[in-house]
């Protein structure tokens, strides 16, 4: 019953929940209060104004004014800017306050969405698309923004001119009072009518708009692959789909939402017409119908915001609810109480029956066992989809284990609190990360007090000088987007260059050369072995000529660890290891392939 009224049980509490985030600033609703109350005042002193000055213009007591009436007269005159402008303060302080608490609320709820993204697991984002996130935290907040603002602002200021204005009415006219208001409380019938339909194409809006922020992220992300194949027409196409769709929603509702004041307005000419009918019937004073129809004028702009209040909530109600949705996804990883910083050197890594599965997924890790003392360089290798990236995944913690657990030094990783532990962590993966800042800025990410003179040497130390030194500005060489004003070594290298400052004990190179030319492998491999020196370094390889002299070569199939030895030993046990070995290093491999079908790169992902 209560969804065909166009209310859900369950929109108040969604409101009340936004409300919530005005709290911290109840002074300044307060004080908007205070300014509502005078603006409420000076509307009732204008219309006693009017009650009592007119006669002082009009009619026989203008033509006997004394020399005390026409200082009266004066006043009176004086009387109506001081009102006017008493009014418009009272206006001017209660909006400009209550839309400071609005756009505040909005500031809040979008650092509180963008601190959610910051907390929530890695897979998430895998399973949500850039786009409709990104749209959650700067579209949405924008759309609840009134029914912050502008409802607080209306349920402030509003409701005190009505109280003054009926109160005119019925002071000047008890039974002309009652006759012309008795058609307000039909404003409520389209009000709800429409307030059903505003909420439905609302929260498909929403959604709509989530779509066009993602296809118009895909678009300018993958521009190059766009054009590569020819795919402009379908990308346009695309894209007007679901503009035309947004367009259709958001017109649905101002259909609706325009088709409200109208209607208000024909009620409230109705009322207008009984006044004047009734006021001629019973002969009244000029002074009193002119302050009777002032009050119904002024009276009819609450009436009309009060009645849009269940408009505007049903609207915001739809975006509200998708922030909420957002911001009440579960943290599964946060410090444990009494979580203890992790100091001092790393002496052993152990994974002890380690178990992990995605939600309402299949095993990705099954029972995984392994011991690593300090200084060892362990090779992850496998075929595709054994649990290669997973497995170095639940190093920094982007996600903890089903069952079992990791322990560094002998105590539980989840001991440990995730500052202290990631500090000791240092990535470089296949897809770099560079942000829109000066080259200098991006190395030093993550130690952002870092001298200058500690961010040449560590480019030094990752083959990176060279060629920072040839860019137009050096170090202060802002490098675009992503890094795209550099080739894919040279982020490479700026991304180990950012590792080597950190300094961790712990390294983890998940497919660090598997996307670069062979000179530019070159270069990043003597990068990476400066990096790795003196270091734990947990490498997950496709190739294996990375991985040969490493100190421990880990096979994983089907998320079990199935073999474990150094290259010689694996090579000679003849086992899954050595299958791929032979896939990518038998003499007869590549001509085998190219018969087949077969790439060589694509073994072990």
């Amino acid at each position: 019953m209560s969804r065909r009224r166009g209310w859900r049980a369950g929109d108040w509490q969604v409101y009340r929940r936004l409300l919530q985030f005005s709290l911290p600033y109840l002074p300044r609703l307060a004080a908007g209060l205070l300014f509502g109350i005078l603006y409420a005042a000076a509307n009732g002193a204008f219309v006693w104004a009017i009650h009592k000055g007119l006669p002082m213009f009009f009619g026989a007591e203008a033509q006997r004014l004394s020399d005390t009436d026409l200082r009266r007269l004066m006043l009176a005159l004086l009387a109506f800017p001081l009102i006017a402008a008493v009014r418009g303060i009272g206006d001017f302080g209660s909006k400009y306050l209550i839309k400071w608490v609005g756009n505040r609320v909005v500031m809040d709820i979008r650092n509180a969405l963008q601190q959610r993204l910051l907390t929530l697991p890695i897979q998430f984002f895998s399973e949500h698309r850039t786009g409709e996130l990104m749209a959650r935290v700067t579209h949405d907040p924008a759309q609840v923004e009134n029914a912050v603002s502008s409802v607080l602002g209306d349920i402030v200021k509003e409701p005190l001119t009505l109280a003054a204005m009926v109160g005119s009415v019925l002071w000047l006219d008890v039974r002309l009072a009652l006759v012309s208001l008795v058609l307000f409380p039909l404003c409520i019938v389209p009000i709800v009518t429409f307030g059903r339909k505003i909420r439905k194409n609302a929260r498909l809006a929403q959604e709509r708009i989530a779509d066009l922020s993602a296809i118009l992220q895909e678009t300018i992300v993958g521009a190059r692959i766009v054009r590569a194949y020819g795919m402009e027409e379908r990308e346009r196409e695309r894209f007007e789909v679901q503009n035309r769709t947004f367009f259709s929603k958001v017109m649905r509702m101002a259909r609706a939402r325009s088709a409200v004041e109208p209607l208000v307005v024909f009620m409230s000419g109705v009322a207008v017409s009984l006044v004047l009918a009734y006021a001629a019937h019973r002969g009244l004073a000029i002074n009193q119908v002119m302050a009777f129809a002032a009050a119904l004028v002024l009276l009819y702009e609450p009436v009309k915001k009060l009645s849009g209040i269940h408009l505007q909530i049903q609207q915001s109600v739809a975006a509200a609810e998708r922030i909420f949705t957002l911001l009440d996804k579960p943290v599964s990883v946060a410090d444990r109480p009494g979580a203890i910083s992790f100091e001092g050197p790393l002496h052993t890594i152990e994974f002890d029956g380690v178990e992990f599965c995605y939600e309402g997924g299949q095993p990705v890790l099954r029972n995984f066992s392994l011991k690593v003392a300090a200084g060892t360089r362990v090779a992850i290798v496998g075929r595709s989809g054994s649990g290669k990236t997973t497995l170095v995944n639940l190093l920094p913690r982007f996600a903890d284990p089903v069952r079992g657990c990791i322990r560094f030094n002998g105590r539980d990783i989840r001991d440990y609190t995730l500052k202290s532990l990631r500090r000791a962590i240092g990535v470089v993966t296949q897809e770099t990360i560079l942000f829109n800042d000066t080259v200098a800025n991006n190395i030093r990410y993550g130690q952002p007090d870092a001298p200058i003179s500690a961010v040449m040497d560590a480019a030094r130390r990752a083959n990176a000088h060279d060629f920072i030194a040839a860019l137009p500005a050096g170090y202060d060489t802002p490098i675009g987007e992503r890094g795209l004003r550099l080739s894919g070594g040279e982020k490479q290298r700026l991304a180990i260059a950012r590792a080597v400052l950190r300094n961790p004990p712990l390294m983890i190179l998940d497919e660090a050369t598997s996307a670069l030319d062979t000179a530019s492998e070159r270069l990043v491999q003597e990068a990476l072995d400066q990096l790795m020196e003196g270091r734990t370094v947990f490498m997950v390889a496709h190739r294996l000529s990375t991985v040969q002299h490493c100190d421990r070569i880990v096979v994983l199939e089907q998320g079990r660890l199935v073999e474990e030895g150094r290259h010689e030993e694996l090579l000679d046990a003849g086992g899954i290891y050595y299958q791929l070995y032979q896939m990518q290093f038998k003499e007869q491999a590549g001509s085998v392939g190219g018969r087949l079908g077969y790439n060589p790169e694509s073994v072990g992902t």
